[in-house]
């Protein structure tokens, strides 16, 4: 277990009103890390990448600075444009 992670728990444990929280962040980090990689994968720019699949700049942005609680759909819907798919993990 990493130190954030020791941390979280801790806080949690303290507040459990926090878990959800947390959890929160991390989709959304997840999320911004995913259409990051699929942007740079094809070496475009955030303006060029929401062109290519027909969003709006400003909605790639607030997705990568994970300023935005994207959803599944909004996320599969980016995937298919850019040729990608999205897979799915329970843990």
């Amino acid at each position: 277990m990493s130190f954030i992670d020791k941390y979280i728990d801790k806080k949690v444990k303290e507040n459990p009103k926090l878990k959800k929280h947390f959890e929160q962040t991390d989709l959304n980090l997840n999320a911004a890390v995913m259409v990051r990689d699929m942007r740079d994968d094809l070496g475009m720019t955030q303006k060029e990448f929401a062109e290519y699949v027909g969003k709006p700049q400003s909605t790639i942005s607030r997705i990568e600075s994970e300023s935005m609680n994207v959803s599944i759909g909004l996320l599969n819907e980016i995937a298919n444009s850019a040729h990608r798919q999205i897979k799915l993990v329970l843990v």
